[in-house]
């Protein structure tokens, strides 16, 4: 059973989290899984692995990840006051969350987060304090449920792309989606249903992008796999 324990020590705020047999212990910018310590800056992005739904199946589906993984969520590292938060596109729409909510939402079995992060090669890093102020004006932003650019709302990865699109230069490129299986190239049920569900064609080969081809970007590295035992 989860549980979540949050003690004060010298007024620094740790937060333990405990699953099955595996410790997570939060505190400030340094995550312990299991006695091994990763320390995060602002501007890493966190790549998840979510089961929440059948669509997240379904995004990982129609394309890779880094390292094998299957991603369908990204969010982006935020320090304020020595805490750790993760600045998110989700179903809530554009909002700042503390990261063991961020973490405990794609524990694997074992208790272990199937969560990997992304760090900008250093050619790039003057466009991290820039991304995180673009990204704070977008919070309370509804999420794009149609997947579409420039209409005033973002999906997870959409945000990471906008965020990081500074003075007329995009660190991550946009492809031509698709919602089409891999093998047969016919429609995914799952897409067909949610499109009519909300009343919309399905919005294949138009430009937009997703998690695991973020992950894929040659402008980050995988610096850590928190699910690696």
């Amino acid at each position: 059973m989860l549980r979540l324990i949050i003690l004060f020590y010298f007024l620094i705020q740790t937060i333990i989290i405990s699953q099955n047999s595996v410790p997570i212990i939060i505190k400030e910018n340094i995550i312990t899984i299991n006695n091994q310590k990763y320390t995060l800056e602002e501007g890493d992005l966190i790549f998840q692995d979510l089961d929440s739904s059948p669509l997240c199946y379904a995004i990982e589906k129609v394309t890779t990840s880094a390292n094998n993984k299957s991603f369908s969520h990204v969010g982006i590292c935020v320090i304020e006051n020595s805490e750790l938060f993760i600045l998110e596109a989700f179903s809530n729409g554009v909002e700042l969350i503390k990261i063991d909510e961020f973490i405990t939402r794609s524990l694997n079995d074992d208790g272990y987060p199937k969560i990997s992060v992304g760090r900008l090669i250093p050619n790039y890093e003057d466009m991290i304090k820039p991304a995180i102020t673009k990204a704070k004006e977008f919070i309370g932003k509804d999420y794009d449920e149609l997947f579409l650019l420039n209409n005033d709302k973002y999906y997870c990865s959409e945000l990471i792309y906008e965020i990081f699109s500074q003075s007329n230069y995009s660190l991550f490129k946009l492809q031509p989606m698709t919602f089409k299986e891999p093998e047969t190239k016919e429609y995914m049920e799952v897409w067909v249903n949610y499109f009519e569900e909300i009343a919309h064609e399905i919005p294949e080969g138009m430009l937009g992008t997703n998690p695991g081809y973020i992950s894929r970007s040659e402008n980050i590295n995988i610096i850590y796999d928190f699910e690696k035992k």
